[in-house]
């Protein structure tokens, strides 16, 4: 379910031969340090940045998707609506 939102978010970004791959919202790190691997300072500026991300990037891809990518928006409603029912 993770994989399917990441997937619907960078298909929003557009192609390039340097394209990176990654996680949707965050990095691998960041998923340590909110999980309190590496100590409550790491967490808070993990969860600092991620917080960045869900106010503009993420509001600008669901707008695009509105817009321009329907199906797109319903795929990524659906799979955050699954997840917060879990």
């Amino acid at each position: 379910m993770k994989d399917r939102i990441q997937q619907v978010v960078m298909m929003s970004r557009p192609l390039s031969s340097h394209m990176a791959t990654g996680r949707a919202l965050t990095t691998e790190s960041e998923r340590e340090y909110i999980s309190g691997e590496h100590g409550e300072q790491r967490r808070y500026e993990a969860i600092s940045r991620v917080k960045s991300r869900i106010n503009q990037p993420l509001i600008e891809d669901i707008q695009l998707f509105k817009e321009h990518a329907p199906k797109l928006f319903d795929e990524l409603q659906e799979a955050v609506c699954e997840v917060n029912q879990e």
